[in-house]
C-alpha cells in the first residue's frame, strides 16, 4: 500500500526509501546539534507513530487474518521496525537510557488493543463533545497515568526534560484522535459555515487538551520555576501542532493526509517557526474543501 501512494505520488519506491532514510538521518543529525531535548522528541514522535498502528480497524483486521500467537509476533515486529531507526541514532547519540526506553515503550504497545472490548463503558470528561476526544481517551486512557506518573518522576529526579518529555506525550496522543476520518456525512450534518467549523474544532481541541496537560503544566512549575519560560514555549507548541494536524486533516478531506502533508509536518517539527507558514496555508485550503460539504 505504502508503495502504491508512492508511485501515485510520482516516486520510484526504491529512491523514495532512500531519501527517506536520507532525510531522516539528515534531519536527526541537524536536531540533536540544536537542542537538548531531541531524545525526548524522538521517544514522543516513535510513540506516536506506534499508536497510529494501533487503528482499530486494522486491528481488528489482523486478529481476523492471524491467529493470537502470530498476530502479537507482527505487532512486535511492525512495532519495533517503526522504533529501529530512531533507537539506531539514539545510540549513535550514546542516548542509551531513552533508546531502551522508547523500545520498551513501542513494544509495550504492541499488548494494548486500543480499543476496549468490555461492556464497561469508561467515563470521559468529553462525552457531550463529538467525537475525537471522547473515542480517543477511551482509546488511549491507559497513556494519561503513565503520563502523569512520568512527571511525578521528573520531580523526584530533578529532571526538567522527563517533565516536557510527559507534557508532550499527552500532546501526540490528543494529535492521534484526528487521525480517524469520520464520516462526510457526519460533516455535512453540521449548519456551520466552513470557517465556524474549523474554529469550533480547534477550540475544543484547544480546551480539551488543556484539561489533560494543565496538570502537568502546575505541577512542572511548582517545582521547576527557572524553566517556567522554556516550558511555556513547548506547551504553546503543543497547541501549534494540534492546531496544525487538524487544519492538515480537513485540507485534503474526506481523504488522509498525504505525504506532501506529512513531509510539511515533519520538516516543522525540526524548525517550528515554519509553523507561522504552514498553518495559514493548511487553513486555507480546509476553508475550500469544507465549503463543498458544507455550504
Amino acid at each position: 500500500m505504502t508503495n502504491r501512494k508512492l508511485d501515485a505520488f510520482g516516486l520510484y519506491p526504491l529512491l523514495a526509501y532512500i531519501l527517506l532514510i536520507i532525510a531522516f538521518f539528515g534531519l536527526s543529525n541537524y536536531l540533536f546539534s540544536k537542542s537538548e531535548y531531541a531524545p525526548y522528541l524522538y521517544i514522543v514522535v516513535a510513540l506516536g507513530l506506534s499508536i497510529k498502528l494501533s487503528e482499530k480497524k486494522r486491528i481488528d483486521f489482523l486478529k481476523m487474518c492471524f491467529k493470537t500467537t502470530d498476530y502479537f509476533k507482527i505487532r512486535i515486529v511492525e512495532n519495533s521496525l517503526i522504533a529501529l531507526p530512531f533507537v539506531i541514532y539514539l545510540i549513535v547519540e550514546e542516548r542509551f537510557l531513552p533508546a531502551v526506553v522508547l523500545f520498551l515503550f513501542v513494544n509495550l504497545f504492541a499488548f494494548f488493543n486500543l480499543k476496549t472490548t468490555t461492556n464497561f463503558t469508561i467515563p470521559t470528561p468529553f462525552g457531550k463533545r463529538p467525537f475525537e476526544f471522547s473515542s480517543g481517551f477511551r482509546n488511549t486512557f491507559f497513556v494519561f497515568p503513565i503520563a502523569y506518573i512520568i512527571t511525578y518522576i521528573s520531580v523526584n529526579v530533578n529532571n526538567f526534560n522527563l517533565g516536557v518529555f510527559s507534557m508532550l506525550l499527552i500532546f501526540i496522543v490528543t494529535l492521534s484522535y484526528y487521525a480517524k476520518l469520520e464520516n462526510e456525512y457526519y460533516v455535512w450534518s453540521f449548519s456551520d459555515s466552513s470557517k465556524v467549523f474549523l474554529i469550533k474544532k480547534i477550540r475544543t481541541a484547544l480546551l480539551f487538551s488543556t484539561f489533560l496537560s494543565l496538570p502537568i503544566v502546575i505541577f512542572l512549575i511548582l517545582f521547576f520555576h527557572s524553566e517556567l519560560e522554556t516550558l511555556l514555549i513547548f506547551w504553546i507548541l503543543g497547541y501549534a501542532y494540534l492546531v496544525t494536524v487538524i487544519l492538515a486533516k480537513y485540507s485534503i478531506y474526506p481523504y488522509e493526509i498525504n505525504i506532501p502533508q506529512g513531509v510539511l509536518i515533519a520538516v516543522s517539527l525540526v524548525f517550528p517557526p515554519l509553523l507561522i507558514g504552514i498553518i495559514p496555508y493548511f487553513y486555507s485550503q480546509s476553508v475550500k474543501r469544507l465549503k463543498t460539504i458544507l455550504e
